[in-house]
C-alpha cells in the first residue's frame, strides 16, 4: 500500500492548473471544468495526475487509467482489476491510495462539524468523547474520515449503519493522520499486515 498527500492546493496559481489540465485526457478535462471554481478544477486534475503517478511508480502502469464504476460508484480500474485505489480531497488537501489489497481513504477538513452532523454519524459513546475532548472538531473529523474510508474500503457507500460502523468492522485497520496547522484529518482503511 502507498499513499500520497498534496496540502496547500488552495495556493494553486492559475498557470500551475493550466498546466495541470493540459496534461488530462480529454474526458477527465471535461469533468474537471464542469467545476465553477478553480479549486474544484485543481482538486479533479491533481488527484487524477497523482493517481497516475503513483500506478507508474508502483505498478509500472504508464497509460492513463480507464475506469470501471461499481455500484456505488466506486471506480476500479478497467485493464487492472487486481489494483485497488482510491481518492479523496478537500480544500486542505488531495490524498490518493492504491494497493493489492482493498484500500479507502477519506481526507477532510477540521471544522465541518455541527449538532446535525455529530447526531446524525456518532453512535452515543462517540459522541460523549467528542463533547469531552480538548478539541471537538479535531475528534470529530477524526471519526468522520475513519467512518468514510472504512465506507470506501467496504465499497458499499453511506448504505450501512453510519452511527455504528466502526464497531461493526474491528477486521480492518484504520490509520488516522491530523494535520491540525494545515487543518486537515486523513485515514486508510486496509486489511491488517500479518503482524499486526
Amino acid at each position: 500500500m502507498k499513499y500520497v498527500i498534496k496540502e496547500d492546493i488552495r495556493h494553486i496559481g492559475s498557470e500551475e492548473l493550466s498546466r495541470a489540465l493540459s496534461l488530462l485526457p480529454e474526458w477527465r478535462r471535461e469533468k474537471a471544468l464542469r467545476f465553477k471554481h478553480p479549486l474544484g478544477q485543481a482538486e479533479c486534475a491533481f488527484s487524477y495526475l497523482m493517481l497516475c503517478d503513483l500506478l507508474r511508480q508502483e505498478y509500472g502502469i504508464s497509460h492513463q487509467p480507464h475506469f470501471l464504476i461499481g455500484e456505488h460508484g466506486k471506480p476500479t480500474l478497467l485493464e487492472h482489476p487486481d489494483i485497488h485505489f482510491n481518492i479523496s480531497h478537500c480544500k486542505a488537501a488531495i490524498a490518493v491510495a492504491v494497493s493489492s489489497e482493498p484500500i479507502g481513504i477519506d481526507v477532510e477538513c477540521i471544522g465541518r462539524d455541527n449538532e446535525q452532523l455529530i447526531s446524525y454519524a456518532l453512535n452515543e459513546d462517540e459522541i460523549r468523547l467528542v463533547k469531552s475532548a480538548d478539541n471537538p472538531s479535531v475528534l470529530f473529523t477524526k471519526l468522520w474520515t475513519r467512518k468514510e474510508a472504512l465506507f470506501k474500503f467496504l465499497a458499499t457507500g453511506i448504505t450501512d449503519d453510519i452511527k455504528n460502523l466502526l464497531t461493526r468492522h474491528p477486521e480492518v485497520c484504520i490509520n488516522t493522520h491530523t494535520n491540525i496547522e494545515k487543518g486537515y484529518a486523513l485515514s486508510i482503511a486496509r486489511l491488517p499486515d500479518e503482524h499486526e
